[in-house]
């Protein structure tokens, strides 16, 4: 009988051993694991029966007389325990008006604790519970909020401090964390613990992505490896896109594809490194960071009709110089920088080096001497990646977030020209029609009307007897707006190049009141159409020839020609397989896209999708 009554009072009770299961799992996450802390169990005389947990200081305190599952205690203390990692609990970067009961930070005999403003706590409880539900630890109980997307919690308190509290992100339970006094803040470094454990989840991931352990159970990680973990978390820029990229590093690999130190395809994700080029940690984060971004802007898409290695060349002087101003790891010698061309675009870059690709062919990548570093297909190899659904949103999406947390964690400047790259593809381009609007505003001017009595306008019914004058164009045809169009009519045009074309161009003329246009068709000679009112253009030009391809005649004639304005603008509409031209005033190309002219051309050139 006594030893019956003893097991009795062994007993554990379960909801108690539910707190301790739920503490224990987040304890052992690896992201927890550098936060000091203790669990203790609230006094629930004192202690309102709706709250779950509350930390204060470097403890979880909890209510007894709580029940629930030990995944959702575990969602609550992860909870708890990212409000001392974000730096929730720390005075000093609090705005004085988020804390409810006054704290002196200027004196060691502080408050030792203080409760947060209602907008301060909502703000930061929607940030926490947004990156918790990416953490998937535990389970959410269902009295509380989903997560919501909220990026900076101290701008949100502040603009709702004046307002008020959005109804989903309003909380009516007492605060879950209490601010400390400034005497113990200084005491109990929470974020950098927090920075700490969040590294080395980083690296345990790293681990055991590449299947090699040493006899305690751990992979030693390589220098390639552990720059790609310092990407994930010490540099947010960046961050996003190292976790999701993958390093492949095989030596028979790099020499079946002739790959010097790195190469990137940016369709698997994937880096593929020779571990054999013997550097350092420093330069393989230069290195994962130039192959990073040439992956994430998309450089291999945005060659379009330039050759593919000159591009090549001209990206990676661009992305070496935003590399060097971040002071992003150690450059290795023998990589492609110039001082001189900060601030300049890839696109301006190769305009600048492509008149001298003699010199240029001797230029290396990261791949090697006349081989690009960005790959168009991805290598096959042991394990290779899969594909992703949407690269553009991916890489956009990775680029914008780490962009952000860059920003708001006040990590430093970013190079203009990246910011203004990173920003740029949030932004889709102006298709063809529209940037031909504008080329068509700005050297096309409308006709100014004025008002005439020789010609009646609508009378107001209340006052028939009113004359008004009505608006009217004047009707001399030397001052109305024209321009130039030399229209190629080669075998090689295609005709439906040849509809969008005269289409677009007809029904900006009549946007912008040009009556004619002055129409040069040409193929082995020019034949000149006169002046074409642009109904009859949108209709479809009657041409003649199909010959070769000869357009500058053409243009002679145009310039030459005393019936048109000597400030008219002449568009041109090829396929790219024409003649050198040299056109003298304002002039815009139309050409198919994926085509490119055999010459630099001066003017802007619209590529018809």
């Amino acid at each position: 009988m006594n030893a019956a009554r003893g097991k009795r009072r062994a007993t554990v009770d379960p909801w108690r051993q539910a707190v301790l299961d739920g503490w224990g799992s987040v304890r052992a996450h690896r992201a927890f694991g550098y936060l000091p802390g203790r669990l203790y169990e609230l006094d629930p005389r004192v202690t309102p029966p709706e709250v779950w947990a509350r930390i204060a200081g470097s403890g979880v305190g909890y209510h007894p007389k709580r029940r629930a599952e030990s995944a959702e205690w575990a969602w609550v203390f992860a909870h708890c325990l990212l409000h001392a990692g974000f730096g929730h609990l720390d005075p000093r970067g609090v705005d004085p008006a988020d804390i409810v009961t006054e704290i002196d930070l200027s004196e060691s005999r502080a408050i030792d604790k203080a409760e947060p403003h209602p907008a301060y706590r909502a703000a930061c409880c929607a940030v926490v519970d947004q990156y918790l539900s990416t953490m998937k630890i535990g389970r959410r109980p269902i009295e509380f909020p989903s997560a919501s997307s909220l990026s900076d919690e101290r701008t949100a308190a502040a603009h709702w401090r004046d307002s008020a509290v959005p109804v989903e992100y309003r909380r009516d339970d007492p605060p879950d964390f209490l601010i400390s006094g400034a005497a113990a803040a200084e005491h109990v470094d929470h974020q950098g613990c927090f920075a700490a454990g969040i590294a080395a989840a980083a690296r345990d991931a790293l681990t055991v992505a590449g299947g090699e352990t040493t006899p305690e159970g751990r992979r030693p990680l390589r220098a390639w490896d552990a720059a790609l973990s310092w990407f994930v978390s010490s540099y947010p820029l960046l961050g996003a896109l190292a976790a999701g990229m993958t390093v492949v590093a095989d030596a028979d690999l790099a020499r079946g594809w002739d790959i010097v130190i790195a190469a990137v395809n940016a369709e698997a994700a994937e880096i593929y490194v020779n571990p054999l080029a013997g550097l350092s940690q420093e330069e393989w984060r230069f290195v994962l960071g130039h192959e990073m971004l040439h992956a994430a802007l998309r450089h291999g898409e945005r060659a379009g009709w330039r050759d593919p290695y000159l591009f090549n060349i001209a990206c990676d002087y661009v992305v070496n110089g935003w590399l060097v101003e971040l002071g992003v790891g150690v450059m290795p010698d023998g990589l492609l920088y110039d001082p001189g061309l900060k601030g300049c675009s890839a696109e301006e870059v190769y305009d600048r080096i492509a008149v001298d690709l003699r010199r240029l062919r001797k230029l290396a990548t990261l791949r090697g001497r006349g081989r690009g570093d960005v790959l168009g297909e991805p290598l096959s190899h042991p394990g290779g990646a899969g594909r992703y659904v949407d690269l553009d949103e991916y890489y956009r999406n990775a680029l914008s977030t780490g962009l952000a947390y860059h920003l708001n964690s006040g990590r430093g400047y970013v190079p203009a020209a990246l910011e203004e790259a990173i920003r740029a593809m949030d932004q889709p381009p102006l298709p063809w029609d529209a940037q031909l609007a504008h080329w068509f505003d700005e050297h096309v001017p409308a006709a100014d009307k004025r008002r005439s009595y020789a010609r009646a306008s609508r009378r107001q019914a209340a006052t028939p007897d009113i004359p008004r004058p009505a608006w009217v164009r004047p009707e001399e045809t030397a001052r109305l707006p024209t321009f130039g169009v030399v229209l190629d009519t080669s075998g090689s045009m295609d005709r439906t190049l040849l509809g969008k074309g005269l289409g677009a161009i007809a029904s900006y003329a009549l946007a912008r009141d040009v009556p004619r246009a002055r129409v040069v068709y040409c193929d082995a000679a020019a034949y000149d159409a006169g002046y074409l009112p642009v109904e009859e253009i949108a209709r479809g030009a009657r041409v003649r020839g199909r010959g070769g391809t000869v357009l500058q005649p053409g243009v002679r004639l145009l310039e030459r020609a005393d019936d048109f304005p000597a400030d008219g603008p002449i568009l041109i509409i090829t396929d790219g397989a024409c003649d050198v031209l040299r056109v003298r005033r304002e002039h815009a190309y139309l050409i198919p896209a994926g085509a490119s002219l055999p010459f630099r051309p001066n003017g802007p050139v619209f590529r018809l999708r």
